[in-house]
């Protein structure tokens, strides 16, 4: 199992995920956004604008998330 925060996945706090594989982390973190755009949460807000910025540019997009992923492979195990 390895621990991403939600900063570290392009987003605005320091919530943790754990997770045994970066699909399921990039889920949690799906959901967590999910949520924090349903309670209009300022800066989740903006990190998602920047996404979505980001998102505009499908070559930079797929970049950034292999990016992500080899930060998540490269993490070591938790207890």
């Amino acid at each position: 199992m390895k621990i991403m925060s939600c900063k570290q996945l392009g987003g605005a706090c320091d919530k943790e995920f754990h997770a045994n594989s970066f699909e399921e982390i990039a889920e949690l973190s799906k959901q967590h956004g999910t949520e924090m755009f349903q309670k209009k949460d300022a800066a989740h807000l903006k990190a998602m604008d920047e996404m979505m910025q980001l998102m505009q540019k499908p070559d930079a997009m797929t970049a950034w998330f292999e990016g992500k992923r080899k930060e998540f492979e490269a993490l070591p195990e938790s207890k």
